[in-house]
């Protein structure tokens, strides 16, 4: 990991406010927009360390040290913890590095709550240009919200707050006199560290801590003291008229999700990012942090706003997958085309190829007839090389896919000693090698943003079904289901679903094109239209395969066997093995 010397090019200064001296750290031209970074508990302004580098060149960015904490003055009085006090604090900060100007705020954990007791201020938008808040809510709101919930007593609304009570818990022992000798424990760096790395999934090394550490973390446990009753139990209703950017961590230990549902009630404009990820952000997603803050800036001076802004706008009524980016292979036909039009339908715009860029053209060309957006491009997916040019130049013309579909393919028949090792190779390459390579370009992307997605490897209900003639296609199916298990497993943690589609007798171009080995082109050809034929009269057709692709999405289910065959034969396959394996032996289909 490299490491970046912040302190290098930094400015400080003291800021004087109701006798406390705050310890202020400027960076950048302070002629550029100011944002003001504002650390929570048991943090320091090290908090941003991560952070500050990615926002220096387009903006005069600012942290400082709370009252109580790093180089600012100490204090062992309950009261000097206050919310209004700590508000009146920030607002000294903005005046004094931003007299002229209303300053950007992002802010964390107990930082954002003092943040939104200050936007929630009468004229606090004549001081604050927009608010991105992480991992801390309006207690107020909180309040508020739990409030609602018990007044409607459904199951529901009596688990969200009991749930909301168990992650608190922790605040009963930071409230009890006495009980802050035994955090003296935990309170170590190295152990600090390798608690958030764990809880946070990332590297101990990310996680920085100012030389103050261990006094910052027992003498910062005022905070819940002078705050955490008398706001749950007396909340008041708050309104702000500042821009609020909620990121709401989906694995916070000390806020719910939930507990956000309400916030819409109190903003005149908010936008929220549902993340996959633990409390700590600042330190395990610092890019996504400084990019969600500079795209609210840059929306609310006038800018385009990204399609990842748009999404989280609250309060707006969108096509299921509006303002979604999918990229999908083998697009030129068949399930893939379907399943282009079907996401194109919900709203979603879509980059699609085909070895065939012609194909690949009639499909988009019948998107944009429909009214939406795509763009077609010609890929031999079975190139790993051209894959990853195709990545780079998707991801530099169109961002990072909110969803993928691994689609392309063949079909080949025949025995396995009639099959030559170069035809084996070939289907492998581009029935497992196809979405290996597009999971690798383009999965990779998805996992370093930050924000989750879908990611779809169409395989086969020959991928649990072994019969005769259908070696290497059957194999590289097998080989997709398995490998997508174990993707799932490794995106787990950073909320990217992976969905298994296994269709069945499906009536696609694929069989018409199927190669068949140890025959003869007269006799290929007959063999091609006799199971075409076959197929035909399934009369199950790609649509309503791509019909269940947006269900699994929408529903996120793992795997999807698609066919009422398909259905039944994996649930033999898991219950009755050596059955299916019995009539694989004995019963030929080509």
């Amino acid at each position: 990991m490299t490491t970046i010397d912040i302190d290098a090019d930094r400015t400080e200064r003291i800021v004087h406010n109701e006798g406390f001296d705050l310890a202020v750290y400027e960076y950048g031209d302070p002629a550029d927009p100011t944002v003001v970074l504002v650390h929570g508990w048991p943090d320091t302004a090290r908090l941003w360390d991560a952070v500050v580098p990615l926002l220096t060149e387009r903006f005069h960015v600012v942290t400082y040290d709370t009252r109580g904490h790093g180089n600012s003055t100490r204090t062992d009085r309950v009261a000097d913890f206050r919310l209004d006090a700590l508000a009146r604090d920030f607002f000294a900060v903005a005046d004094a590095v931003s007299p002229e100007r209303p300053v950007h705020v992002l802010a964390h954990d107990w930082g954002s709550v003092q943040v939104w007791e200050a936007v929630c201020e009468p004229h606090a938008a004549d001081r604050i240009a927009s608010f991105t808040s992480v991992s801390g809510p309006n207690l107020d709101h909180l309040g508020q919200w739990v409030r609602a919930r018990l007044s409607r007593p459904t199951p529901r609304n009596l688990w969200q707050p009991l749930t909301q009570l168990m992650s608190s818990g922790y605040t009963a022992f930071s409230m009890t006199p006495g009980l802050d000798r035994v955090f003296r424990v935990v309170a170590k760096e190295k152990r600090w560290q390798r608690l958030v790395s764990l809880m946070n999934d990332t590297p101990p090394d990310t996680v920085t801590l100012g030389p103050t550490f261990r006094r910052d973390a027992i003498d910062g446990l005022l905070i819940y003291r002078a705050n955490i009753l008398p706001r749950m139990f007396a909340p008041r209703q708050r309104r702000t008229e500042v821009p609020v950017q909620l990121i709401v961590a989906g694995r916070d230990v000390a806020v719910r999700p939930a507990g956000y549902d309400d916030s819409a009630k109190w903003t005149d404009r908010l936008w929220r990012r549902d993340v996959p990820a633990g409390h700590w952000m600042p330190f395990s997603h610092p890019h996504l942090l400084a990019t969600a803050t500079t795209e609210l800036i840059d929306t609310l001076d006038g800018g385009e706003p990204p399609r990842g802004l748009r999404r989280a706008e609250t309060g707006r009524v969108a096509a299921p997958f509006a303002d979604q980016l999918l990229v999908i292979t083998g697009a030129g036909s068949g399930i893939g085309r379907e399943t282009a039009l079907a996401f194109a339908r919900g709203g979603a715009e879509i980059v699609l190829s085909d070895i065939d860029l012609d194909a690949a053209k009639q499909t988009a060309e019948l998107i944009t007839a429909a009214g939406g957006l795509a763009h077609p491009y010609r890929l031999d997916v079975a190139d790993e090389a051209q894959v990853r040019e195709h990545a780079a130049e998707v991801l530099a013309a169109h961002g990072v896919p909110d969803l993928l579909v691994n689609n392309a393919g063949v079909g080949q028949a025949g025995g396995f000693f009639d099959t030559s090792s170069a035809e084996f190779d070939r289907v492998m390459r581009i029935n497992l090698g196809g979405v290996v390579n597009g999971c690798r370009a383009f999965g990779a992307a998805m996992a370093e943003r930050g924000l989750g997605g879908h990611i779809v490897n169409v395989a086969s209900m020959a991928a649990y079904s072994p019969q005769q003639g259908f070696s290497a296609y059957t194999t590289s199916k097998a080989a997709v289901y398995m490998f997508s298990d174990c993707l799932r497993s490794e995106l787990a943690g950073r909320g990217i679903s992976v969905h298994t589609i296994c269709p069945g007798v499906v009536h696609t171009n694929i069989v018409n094109a199927t190669a068949f080995a140890g025959v003869d082109a007269a006799e290929e050809k007959r063999k091609q239209q006799r199971y075409d034929e076959l197929y035909r009269k399934r009369r199950y057709t790609p649509d309503k395969v791509a019909a269940q692709i947006v269900k699994a999405v929408e529903r996120d289910r793992s795997i999807v066997p698609v066919t009422p065959e398909a259905r039944v034969q994996l649930q033999l396959s898991r219950l009755a093995p050596a059955a299916v394996r019995f009539v694989a032996a004995r019963v030929k289909l080509t």
